[in-house]
C-alpha cells in the first residue's frame, strides 16, 4: 500500500513538473484553455493546468526569411519573364498568427505572386529591368497591409532574379555590346581629342618658351652690347681726359721752362745784340712752317741789315 501511494505521488510530482514551462526568448507559446484561446505566454516560466490547458502553438517572433520559388509573370508588352522573391517577415501577434490563417507561408506566396502579376502587368520590359526599387517599395506596402489581420508583419520584399525568355537576353546582350562598342569607340575619340589638344598645347608652349629665350637672348645681347659700348666710351673718355691732361702739363711745362728762360734772361741783362739774335732764331723757327707768306716785322728787317753790314765789314778786314 505504502508504495502505491509512492508512485502515485511520484506520478504527481512528475505531472507538476511537466506542467511548468519555461518560454525561451523571442518565442510566444498560444495557449488553449479546454479547446478555446486562453492567453499568449511570453518570455519566462509558466505554469500548465494539467488536463485543461495545451499548448496551441509556438510562435517565433524573430524576423524571418523566405524564398519563393520563380514565378512566371507577363510585362504590358507580352513578355514572359520569371522572378522570384525574397520576403522578410516577422509575427508581430502570436493569436493572429495562430488562429488568422491557415498555412500562412503558403498564404504570403500566392498574395505575393498574384501582386507581383498585378504590377509588372502595368509595366513594359525595360522599365521592369530599371524599377527594381519601385517594384520592391509596391509589394511590401500592398503584402504588408494584406498581412496585417494575420499578426505578420512584412518589413521588406526582395526581387532575386528577373529572368526574360532567352531570345529576350540575347538581344540585350546585343545591345548591351553595341553599347559598349559605342562608349568604348566616345572614350577612343575623347581620348584622342584630348592627345591632340595636349600636343597643340605643348607645341604652343614649347614655341611660346622658344621665343621668350630668343627674346632674352636678344635682350641680354643689347644689354651686353650696351655695356661694351658704355666701357669702350669711358675707356675712350679716359683716354681723352688723360691726354688732355698730358697735354696740358707739357704745355705748363713748356709754358713754365719758356718763363723761367725769360727770367733768367732778365736776370742777366742781355744786350741788344743777344735780342736781336734770339729773335733770328725765333723768326727761323716760324719761316720753317707751312704758312706760304711771312710777314717779317720791321725790326727783324733792321738787324738783317745789321747783320749784312757787319758781314762787309768782317770781309773787308
Amino acid at each position: 500500500m505504502e508504495y502505491v501511494v509512492l508512485g502515485i505521488i511520484i506520478v504527481l510530482l512528475l505531472i507538476l513538473v511537466s506542467c511548468i514551462k519555461i518560454v525561451p526568448q523571442a518565442q510566444v507559446y498560444v495557449v488553449e484553455r479546454l479547446g478555446t484561446y486562453y492567453q499568449s505566454w511570453g518570455t519566462g516560466p509558466h505554469f500548465l493546468v494539467p488536463f485543461i490547458d495545451k499548448i496551441a502553438k509556438k510562435v517565433s517572433i524573430k524576423e524571418q526569411v523566405v524564398d519563393f520559388k520563380p514565378q512566371p509573370v507577363i510585362t504590358k508588352d507580352n513578355v514572359t519573364m520569371q522572378i522570384d522573391t525574397v520576403v522578410f517577415y516577422q509575427v508581430t501577434d502570436a493569436k493572429q498568427y495562430t488562429y488568422g490563417v491557415e498555412r500562412p507561408l503558403s498564404a504570403i506566396e500566392n498574395l505575393s505572386a498574384t501582386t507581383l502579376r498585378n504590377i509588372i502587368g502595368e509595366m513594359e520590359l525595360d522599365t521592369t529591368l530599371t524599377s527594381r526599387d519601385v517594384i520592391n517599395t509596391k509589394i511590401t506596402s500592398i503584402l504588408d497591409m494584406a498581412t496585417d489581420r494575420w499578426g505578420i508583419k512584412v518589413n521588406r520584399v526582395e526581387l532575386k532574379n528577373i529572368l526574360p525568355p532567352r531570345e529576350i537576353q540575347d538581344a540585350m546582350e546585343k545591345q548591351m555590346k553595341a553599347e559598349r562598342e559605342r562608349r568604348e569607340k566616345i572614350l577612343q575619340a575623347e581620348g584622342d581629342k584630348k592627345s591632340q589638344i595636349l600636343v597643340a598645347e605643348g607645341e604652343k608652349e614649347s614655341k611660346i618658351l622658344r621665343a621668350e629665350a630668343e627674346k632674352q637672348a636678344e635682350i641680354l645681347k643689347a644689354e651686353a652690347e650696351q655695356q661694351a659700348m658704355i666701357l669702350r666710351a669711358d675707356g675712350i673718355r679716359q683716354q681723352k681726359i688723360l691726354e688732355a691732361k698730358g697735354e696740358a702739363e707739357a704745355i705748363a711745362l713748356v709754358q713754365q721752362a719758356l718763363a723761367d728762360s725769360i727770367v733768367k734772361l732778365n736776370n742777366a741783362n742781355p744786350n741788344s745784340q743777344v735780342i736781336a739774335l734770339k729773335s733770328l732764331e725765333a723768326f727761323a723757327k716760324a719761316a720753317d712752317g707751312k704758312a706760304t707768306k711771312i710777314i717779317i716785322p720791321s725790326e727783324i728787317q733792321g738787324i738783317a741789315g745789321l747783320a749784312s753790314s757787319l758781314k762787309e765789314i768782317v770781309s773787308e778786314k
